[in-house]
């Protein structure tokens, strides 16, 4: 099934390495600063408890912990989460209002002037990184938007410049993916997996790791294909769909204030 989406070219990509994560946190604070996000609660758990940690509006980015089993031995394994800005992103397809944006360069940004608050996007969201404002009056969607100012300069994100452990690693995304290839191939400790490397698709956040993904709270069963190949079918008829809709309206609005007219000058 064809459709109009195309992945970027030469875009930049994110190598996250699982195994160097401390879970210190301060990538959590640095997206918070950046982006100028409430700090509505300090979320520093037990650690049987940050293992339930989530994205919300409050928190773009997050740290959890988890327990996993490795080679008969209980280890521990901190993962951080994000919007995984998908080369080709279903959020993006889904928005008739074209509130979210994929860039060349790698991020997928949201322009909250041009939003209606459908949450298309939300539903659209194969990884469930597209939050929601719900404490709000007039809530918008929520999520990272890859610093896109700072990769548009060269600079890294905002939690990446932060890291002391250097979990993270910037560039153009044919490098990226050579290194964490390298990496996993040289390394018997780590899984032969990339986790986003044919995901939905392929996205710009890639993952290396030691244990299983699922196991530290990343889905597994999303299709390689991207979400567009299954949904433009349908999707492409949403605007007329819309236009219709509000074209009827309109009519039964003015049909309606018609008969009010007329009853109005029969009782007269």
């Amino acid at each position: 099934m064809a459709h109009k989406w195309k992945a970027p070219e030469n875009s930049k990509a994110i190598l996250v390495d699982i195994t160097k994560c401390i879970g210190c946190d301060a990538c959590t604070v640095a997206c918070k600063m950046w982006n100028d996000i409430e700090f509505k609660e300090i979320r520093r758990f037990h650690a049987e408890d940050r293992e339930k940690i989530k994205l919300d509006a409050y928190h773009w980015t997050s740290i959890s912990l988890h327990k996993v089993e490795k080679d008969g031995k209980i280890v521990w394994r901190y993962a951080k989460h994000q919007c995984l800005h998908c080369d080709i992103p279903a959020c993006a397809v889904a928005c008739f209002a074209t509130a979210l944006k994929k860039y060349p360069n790698g991020p997928v940004v949201f322009y909250p002037n041009l939003c209606v608050g459908c949450r298309y996007c939300m539903l659209a969201c194969p990884f469930d990184k597209v939050k929601y404002e719900w404490y709000k009056t007039f809530p918008w969607i929520a999520k990272c938007h890859m610093c896109p100012t700072r990769i548009a300069e060269g600079k890294a994100p905002a939690c990446m410049g932060v890291c002391p452990t250097n979990v993270m690693t910037l560039g153009d995304k044919d490098e990226i993916l050579a290194l964490a290839r390298k990496t996993i191939e040289n390394d018997d400790k780590y899984v032969k997996h990339i986790y986003g490397e044919k995901e939905v698709g392929g996205t710009a956040w890639l993952y290396i790791s030691d244990v299983p993904f699922e196991k530290l709270g990343f889905r597994t069963d999303v299709p390689t294909k991207p979400m567009t190949y299954y949904s433009y079918g349908f999707q492409k008829y949403t605007k007329p769909a819309m236009v219709g809709w509000g074209m009827l309206l309109t009519a039964l609005y003015l049909y309606t204030k018609r008969r009010e007219k007329i009853a109005k000058e029969e009782k007269k």
